[in-house]
């Protein structure tokens, strides 16, 4: 059974450790990546042994947070899970670490304690946000290259400080790295302000898939197999579609279907009225009140109707 572990606790168990292996989710997004990576620079600092692994490969987009990353080869004696909320999100080649995970630090309040220790910070706006506290606790003084991590995956998982989840601790956190060097221009330009040809021939056919329903608050988008193959299009530039359907005006929630192995994905956004974590934990899913996720075993008609059934209740609920 997993229990809950302060701050200064973890610090105290990544001192004693050493060949410590760290794990990112599958399809890794700007804060799993800059949360290990960030880890991993403070605990070379330090003069221990670490690497970090991922189910998927490291999307070309944010190389520049490891340009010359060559992973140590060593046994590992110490795991832990950066961002990883449930062990669904380990993905096929890490498999087999989901009962072997030591420390799990992270910020979804979904997350199902599945490591033996786990320090979660619920109201941190990204993990990349409370490894900024661990590398401080670990006694470490943040370098660029860290700095670079943190960044990053706060500007991502806030949508360039965009989303809710957005604090003041949040500003500050992003306010003390760029004061170490970070050029937040540059990496909010190329996670925000380009995108592939791929990417725009994917968003054209999303685009063609919308539905609305609920008196056109909700709008629904999906991705089928055949439409990514059309496009040219690979996991790594799929980040960021699911907020499509609520960047349109009087749009409260906005759900994105996309075709997986033996169901759909479901990717749900809401406003401040709706929230996004109860309506996906009806399906075994989670994450935020804003922006949560599940899996539907079934077809993209029926997983559609299961979920717009969910919504409805909800918009009732609200009296929206």
């Amino acid at each position: 059974m997993s229990g809950s572990i302060t701050l200064e606790q973890v610090c105290n168990r990544l001192k004693k450790q050493d060949n410590i292996l760290i794990l990112a989710h599958q399809n890794p997004d700007g804060d799993t990546l800059g949360s290990c990576f960030a880890l991993l620079y403070a605990l070379q600092s330090m003069g221990k042994h670490a690497r970090v692994e991922c189910s998927d490969p490291f999307p070309l987009r944010y190389q520049f947070m490891f340009p010359d990353y060559v992973p140590e080869q060593f046994t590992e004696q110490y795991i832990v899970a950066a961002d990883i909320a449930d062990t669904q999100l380990f993905g096929k080649n890490s498999e087999k670490y989901i009962d072997k995970v030591d420390l799990c630090i992270d910020h979804h309040p979904s997350n199902t304690f599945y490591a033996t220790e786990t320090y979660l910070v619920a109201d941190a706006a990204a993990t990349a946000e409370v490894m900024m506290d661990v590398i401080d606790g670990l006694g470490v003084s943040l370098n660029l290259a860290m700095a670079t991590c943190i960044y990053t995956g706060i500007s991502t998982d806030t949508g360039c400080f965009r989303f809710s989840n957005t604090t003041a601790k949040t500003h500050r956190a992003a306010s003390r790295v760029i004061g170490l060097g970070v050029d937040n221009a540059e990496i909010n330009r190329e996670m925000f302000g380009r995108k592939t040809q791929s990417r725009i021939a994917i968003e054209r056919e999303v685009y063609n898939t919308m539905e609305y329903h609920c008196d056109n608050k909700c709008a629904v988008i999906c991705m089928t197999q055949e439409m990514l193959q059309k496009a040219g299009a690979d996991d790594s530039e799929l980040e960021g579609v699911s907020a499509i359907p609520c960047q349109i005006e009087g749009v409260e929630v906005g759900v994105t279907l996309r075709e997986k192995e033996g169901g759909y994905k479901i990717s749900l956004r809401t406003s401040r009225y709706i929230d996004a974590s109860e309506i996906c934990a009806q399906f075994g899913g989670g994450g935020h009140a804003r922006a949560s996720g599940c899996f539907i075993k079934d077809t993209l008609e029926s997983a559609k109707q299961k979920v717009l059934a969910v919504v409805k209740k909800a918009f009732a609920a609200a009296q929206l």
